[in-house]
């Protein structure tokens, strides 16, 4: 399997910036999907208390950078 900086998570991070969770998705991790998509649509949807629109904009950054970085251990 490739490693870090993969063709693949090239793909998985570039899908995680049009949607949180996408690309970890798309790698086959279906738990931090779930998580990322929840926290980031949830934050996002609650703009107008600003503190978790701005959680969500740190966890949507950290699952594009997670995405790129995941190197698979088997």
């Amino acid at each position: 399997m490739a490693g870090q900086g993969s063709a693949g998570n090239v793909i998985a991070a570039i899908c995680n910036i049009f949607f949180p969770g996408l690309g970890q998705l798309v790698q086959g991790r279906i738990l931090p999907a779930i998580i990322f998509a929840i926290i980031c649509v949830g934050g996002y949807a609650l703009w107008w208390l600003i503190v978790p629109a701005v959680i969500a904009g740190a966890c949507h950054i950290f699952s594009i950078i997670d995405a790129a970085t995941y190197k698979n251990n088997n």
